[in-house]
């Protein structure tokens, strides 16, 4: 126990009263996530100002009861107590998701010190931003993506045991020891790789189809995520995200496909209609934002999931 004074005591990091005080954390800092996924894109905002949460609909300050995590929307049943306007689900959503990154954080990196739980915990966290502003917007935003890149090789630098098994800071470990500078070209290697890689996609697709098959966003967010994984790290995160994102594309299109035939029917066009269904669902389902799917590789990856790391092909694993 950490005993400060006689006035605080502080269960240990591996502790399971620990675990519970920061899964609590990851609850509020879901609230400030719900801050920044709505005020990262809109040109001009500041997540620090306004510094209090105000309704949309009627624009009136909320109170510090309206804005405990997940337990208001459920007492407001999801309404503003001013005017009733409704409040979207993602907000609870995303709270609940930051408590669960930091359960799982925790469960991860808690026994391996303070350091890379808070590493964890903060990517884990900007990769739900990401995500969130992805599938809203269609854009990631730089102060996660750039944010990241800036990070990455910083981080790496301090921490050399986070590239500890990484080929190339394995390569120019002196004596068999990774030191910062050994971490840190692992951490540009991964960078590069990982923004090499979906930017040569992204041309490859705009050659073959003349249109846009990759945003730039991806490429940003990649780079930071190679950076704090490595080169290994990198191939294994895409290869999580394009499993993940090819699964989630073959869905959505089923879906339009049913959306569209229902309709088809209702018009009395049963008959004839399912080729054109296909064709239409192809075309409505294959808009889906890369960006979530990569977050989801980064955070496996990151965390060393080896569950699902064991599952993939070429020995990566």
């Amino acid at each position: 126990m950490i005993s400060l004074g006689n006035l605080i005591v502080f269960p240990a990091l591996e502790s399971t009263g620990f675990g519970v005080f920061w899964t609590v954390m990851g609850l509020f800092v879901g609230s400030f996530l719900n801050v920044c996924i709505h005020r990262f894109p809109v040109e001009g905002a500041s997540v620090w100002s306004p510094s209090r949460s105000h309704c949309p609909g009627c624009d009136r300050q909320l109170t510090w009861r309206e804005n405990l995590p997940v337990m208001s929307w459920l007492l407001q049943r999801g309404r503003c107590l001013g005017c009733s306007a409704s409040i979207h689900w993602r907000y609870p959503l995303v709270e609940l998701i930051g408590a669960g990154a930091f359960y799982v954080a925790w469960r991860v990196a808690g026994g391996q010190g303070w350091a890379f739980l808070l590493l964890d915990s903060v990517v884990l966290a900007g990769l739900i931003v990401a995500t969130f502003v992805d599938f809203e917007r269609y854009e990631i935003p730089d102060q996660v993506s750039i944010g990241g890149m800036w990070a990455a090789p910083v981080v790496a630098f301090l921490l050399p045991v986070l590239h500890s098994s990484g080929l190339v800071a394995g390569a120019l470990a002196s004596g068999g020891e990774v030191d910062g500078v050994a971490s840190l070209a692992e951490s540009l290697a991964g960078m590069a790789l990982g923004a090499g890689i979906l930017y040569g996609l992204g041309w490859a697709g705009r050659m073959a189809s003349g249109a846009e098959a990759m945003g730039f966003g991806d490429v940003k967010l990649m780079a930071a995520g190679g950076g704090l994984i490595g080169v290994e790290g990198t191939f294994q995160a895409l290869q999580i995200a394009v499993f993940a994102g090819s699964l989630v594309g073959v869905l959505n299109i089923l879906r339009w496909y049913a959306v569209v035939r229902a309709r088809q029917r209702r018009r009395g066009l049963r008959l004839r209609g399912a080729a054109q269904a296909l064709r239409t669902a192809r075309v409505l389902g294959r808009y889906l934002p890369f960006g979530p799917y990569l977050a989801l590789g980064i955070g496996i990856v990151l965390l060393g999931w080896k569950d699902v790391l064991d599952l993939l092909p070429f020995g990566l694993g």
